[in-house]
């Protein structure tokens, strides 16, 4: 039987709304794996550790703050701190397209936008999960 994979979702920083990342926790459960999502205003420090914690595959963040960049650099530097930087990092809300990029320069592996389909962040998910696996 293969390994669901575990994804863990959450809402770094002090954005309250979080309608998307419960919209995209259900599409992943639906696709069959496993989600723990934190809830709102997590502190990157508690992401982290949610992420040990919980010993998960992939972390999603839902950031529609502004604060994209800086709670980013932060989460990527705590995971580096705590030797998991090989997990891969998904973020979505409004980024531009230009801090989209920074992002995936700094590590992010990939950056939804509103809109996107789920279909494509699933899909998403499964190619770097399977990429990770055959390294």
């Amino acid at each position: 039987m293969m390994k669901r994979i575990k994804v863990l979702v959450a809402k770094p920083g002090l954005d309250g709304h979080d309608r998307g990342a419960k919209v995209v926790s259900m599409a992943l459960r639906d696709a069959g794996m496993e989600v723990i999502y934190t809830g709102l205003r997590q502190s990157p420090a508690e992401v982290v550790k949610a992420a040990l914690q919980e010993d998960v595959d992939v972390i999603g963040l839902s950031i529609l703050s502004g604060a994209h960049m800086k709670i980013c650099e932060r989460i990527l530097s705590l995971m580096k701190d705590a030797g998991i930087s090989d997990k891969p990092v998904f973020v979505g809300g409004i980024i531009p397209e230009d801090d989209a990029q920074e992002l995936k320069k700094a590590g992010i592996f990939q950056v939804f936008g509103p809109g996107t389909p789920l279909k494509d962040i699933v899909s998403s998910i499964k190619e770097i999960y399977e990429a990770q696996r055959t390294v």
